[in-house]
């Protein structure tokens, strides 16, 4: 527990607040948008661990399920939409977590760069020296995706076909519906 920085400990503050409000409110599209910012807060928290593989992965099904959910939701609860008070809510607390978000990432983004002149890759180096002794393969590219990282890479692409899977068969079901009753008419 000592690597835990305090950035980290703010992250983790900050998800669950997230967390909380989107349990306590009564509002579907404030839920989400809630849940989303604690996706993105876990995403910038994986950065800060050194993983910026599953950031990226983090990242990009946090986006699909974002996508999914706020469809759901505007089709399920109209109403939190088309009222001026909850659109307020809605707005307040969006600009609210994108501030905290770029606030967060402008204060603590450039502390982990290294100092002008030193090498921005370490591990780099180590790949490239060992990469052709350890695995044989004479592409270094291949051999760090394929053999260094090979069940990161396998779960990496794993969660990412499963979410865009997933994502096709809940946009694709409705699509099909429609269809069925334009042919029924």
């Amino acid at each position: 527990m000592e690597n835990i920085t305090p950035q980290l400990y703010a992250l983790l503050v900050f998800m669950i607040v997230g967390s909380v409000v989107a349990i306590e409110t009564r509002n579907l599209l404030s839920a989400v948008i809630s849940v989303a910012a604690v996706g993105f807060a876990l995403s910038v928290a994986f950065l800060f661990l050194g993983a910026p593989d599953i950031a990226i992965t983090q990242l990009v099904v946090e986006v699909l399920v974002l996508i999914i959910l706020i469809r759901g939701t505007i089709l399920l609860d109209n109403t939190a939409v088309e009222s001026h008070r909850d659109t307020l809510a809605v707005v307040t607390s969006l600009i609210f977590f994108g501030l905290l978000l770029g606030f967060g990432a402008m204060i603590f983004g450039g502390r982990g760069f290294p100092e002008f002149g030193e090498p921005v890759m370490r591990v780099s180096k180590v790949y490239v020296h060992t990469g052709l002794p350890a695995t044989y393969c004479a592409n270094i590219v291949t051999a760090v995706i394929l053999d260094f990282r090979a069940y990161d890479t396998m779960g990496e692409a794993s969660v990412l076909f499963t979410s865009i899977l997933g994502a096709m068969a809940l946009l694709r079901r409705d699509g099909k519906r429609k269809e069925e009753e334009v042919v029924a008419a």
